[in-house]
Formats: structure tokens, C-alpha cells, sequence
């Protein structure tokens, strides 16, 4: 089955915060409200359906938001001009299905021109393979590491460098 990218919308927020929540702790959970708040941040809200629901999400955010993660703020301090991958999340059901690539894809094509990197972290403690060995096919390459919660949280801190349309 093919699977639909389109703008999320409010009545998505359900399901998607379901998504984000059974994606800890390779996402940082939030609450309904502070996905509402985040979601008006965001230049990019991309919800992936499949099979008539959603099945996952992408969230990213240009420079200048009022947005208190450490690591939206390491990419502020060292960078200009780029859109932050904030979250991206698949339901568990739908994994393997070429979503997250497809999510990629379309915020890709959708910020075109507007900035010249795309930024993420990736879980380096807690692990997350996957999610490296996937960002790294893409062209993600580390730009830095960050530790936060005490220790507890390290993450790898890439960029992807985006052709100009």
C-alpha cells in the first residue's frame, strides 16, 4: 500500500501524539499541549497515511522559535540559516514501510530554496542504531554530540547539506 503525505491537521494530534508517546525514549515525550504549541512552531507538520490512519509524522522548525531544546538550541549557536528535524515518529505497525524515507522526501521538497541544511539528533544513549545507520543512507553526517539529562542522554548532532533549487 502506498502511503500519503499530507499537512497535518488538528484532528491528526490524537494519533500522532499516540505515536510520539510509544516512540519514547527515542523521542522525548510531550503532552497534547505542548504538541499543540510545538506544532504552531513548525514549518514543516507532515503526517504519513496508511491504510486509511495515520501512521506517522515529521516535525521541523526554521531558527528563531522560542523552543527550549538543547539541541534545537546547539544548531541555533553553530548555524544560521537551516530547518530542525525536531521529531520524526512511525507507528510501530507501520515500520519498515518506507515511511520515515518518504517523510524525508516530502520536508525536503517542501523547504526547497529556504535553507541550505537539514538538522537532526539521533539517540546515541539510549541507542539507537536504526535511527543512525538510517539518518547516515540519507546523508546525514555528525556535526557534533550533546549530553543532557544529567548524563543520562547523549545524541549525535547531524546535518545534511541540501542542494539549492
Amino acid at each position: 500500500m502506498q502511503v500519503e503525505i499530507k499537512p497535518a491537521q488538528a484532528s491528526d494530534f490524537e494519533t500522532i501524539h499516540q505515536i510520539n508517546e510509544s516512540s519514547v525514549p527515542h523521542v522525548t515525550t510531550i503532552t497534547t499541549a505542548e504538541l499543540r504549541t510545538l506544532a504552531s512552531q513548525c514549518c514543516y507538520f507532515g503526517a504519513a497515511w496508511m491504510e486509511g490512519s495515520v501512521a506517522g509524522f515529521l516535525m521541523a522548525m526554521r531558527p528563531g522559535e522560542d523552543y527550549d531544546s538543547p539541541h534545537y538550541q546547539w544548531f541555533c549557536r553553530e548555524y544560521k540559516n537551516f530547518v530542525y528535524i525536531d521529531r520524526i515518529a512511525v507507528a510501530e505497525r507501520h515500520k519498515g514501510r518506507g515511511i520515515g524515507q518518504a517523510l524525508y522526501g516530502d520536508v525536503e521538497r517542501a523547504i526547497a530554496g529556504a535553507a541550505p541544511l537539514l538538522t537532526c539528533e539521533v539517540n546515541l544513549q539510549p541507542p539507537n542504531p536504526g535511527s543512525l545507520a538510517f539518518h547516515t543512507k540519507l546523508g546525514f553526517v555528525e556535526a557534533g554530540q550533546l549530553e543532557s539529562e544529567g548524563g543520562k542522554k547523549r545524541v549525535s548532532l547531524m546535518v545534511k547539506k541540501l542542494v539549492s533549487a
